[in-house]
């Protein structure tokens, strides 16, 4: 019988990967316990192994995508555990309202702190759009400006905003194109801070759940909202967006997709360690959630451009941290912490993951949507 490392090591090669080699991608192995764990628990035993200090690379990100490129994750072991959260993500609506506020507040209410030195100026927490954009703020700015102008902004016009973060798309649309905006998000702390940061400006943010919001606005637009849904609700979530939707409306929302259900590498130590109750919608379950209601107007898919999202945060991060509470955040959250980013990097770039950014229109509208990049 072969060993756990001679088993691996045959592995890493089809990546084109070496063990304790000395290129970007290839692997240092700090404790060699880790063969059997990643054999006998795949991507969660690997990430867990790099919390815990059992491997590095020079470049963790270019490891990962080389690994999905192989497509080595296929080759994971699928165990009764595995197979019981795939079900239940089928069988349980695990995004109730009780259960999403609490995964919410895990990620977003780890302190402000952090999230002020890693992301841009305006705080946002999404994919930016690098066309034409020298470094982060400036990609951020255009992504926001994107959605602006496929959402047809006037002045004047009502905006609600889908999981608004810290508040950073209602400012700027607030700023620069005169709408009032009315923002909604399960995050305490994204409230206090971003109410201090819209205050000059027409935008309201609610610590609210989407399925308790009443009105009627001109626009609605979600950025990074539908990857915490869940799979059991996106019909809820339309159906809500119909009601909050004015005459003559238009709706964007910007989410992380993949092309497979339950395909994406990573997704189990992400759901444990990052996003609890996360589901990454496919094209074909919105298209489904949506039809009868809404005509999908434009699908603009710019994954690419979050591998140098996330990049940008990461080098903000690793710079950031020896300022850091680092009884806050100790050495092994900073493992974790670089793991997710570097991972998230590695499944854009092997493009396992997408990004897309989709206008819908009611179904009642006969006029052409011109759509923009």
């Amino acid at each position: 019988m072969k060993s756990y490392h001679s088993t691996a090591s045959e592995l890493l090669k089809l990546a084109d990967i070496t063990i304790n080699g000395k290129r970007p991608q290839d692997i240092v192995i700090n404790d060699d316990r880790i063969y059997k764990r990643v054999i006998r628990d795949g991507e969660l035993g690997l990430g867990e192994a790099y919390m815990d200090g059992w491997w590095d690379a020079k470049a963790p990100d270019e490891f990962i995508a080389k690994l999905l490129d192989a497509e080595l994750a296929d080759t994971a072991k699928i165990t009764p555990d595995l197979m019981m959260k795939v079900a239940g993500t089928k069988l349980f609506n695990e995004q109730t309202i009780k259960r999403s506020s609490s995964d919410v507040s895990s990620h977003y209410d780890i302190g402000n702190d952090l999230y002020e030195k890693m992301l841009d100026k305006r705080m946002i927490y999404t994919c930016a759009y690098w066309k034409d954009a020298k470094n982060l703020d400036e990609a951020q700015e255009a992504k926001l400006d994107l959605v602006c102008r496929k959402l047809q902004l006037k002045k004047g016009m009502t905006v609600l905003d889908l999981g608004c973060g810290w508040g950073g798309f209602a400012k700027y649309a607030a700023e620069k194109y005169g709408v009032t905006v009315t923002g909604v998000t399960l995050s305490a702390e994204q409230v206090e801070l971003g109410t201090k940061m819209t205050k000059d400006v027409d935008v309201t943010l609610l610590l609210k759940d989407y399925r308790d919001m009443e009105g009627m606005f001109d626009r609605v637009v979600s950025i990074g909202i539908l990857e915490h849904i869940g799979v059991k609700n996106y019909k809820t979530f339309f159906d809500q967006c119909n009601k909050l939707l004015g005459k003559d409306g238009i709706m964007l929302h910007h989410m992380i997709g993949e092309m497979y259900p339950y395909k994406a590498s990573g997704a189990r130590w992400i759901r444990k360690y990052i996003f609890p109750g996360t589901h990454l919608p496919t094209l074909a379950e919105l298209n489904k959630a949506s039809e009868y209601t809404f005509v999908i107007e434009d699908v603009h898919n710019i994954g690419p451009d979050y591998d140098k999202t996330l990049m940008a945060w990461h080098k903000n991060f690793v710079k950031a941290y020896p300022k850091l509470d680092h009884d806050v955040y100790d050495e092994r959250f900073f493992r974790m912490w670089e793991y997710y980013l570097l991972l998230c990097a590695g499944l854009f770039r092997s493009r396992r993951l997408q990004l897309w950014q989709i206008v819908f229109r009611r179904m009642d509208r006969n006029d052409t949507y011109e759509s923009v990049r």
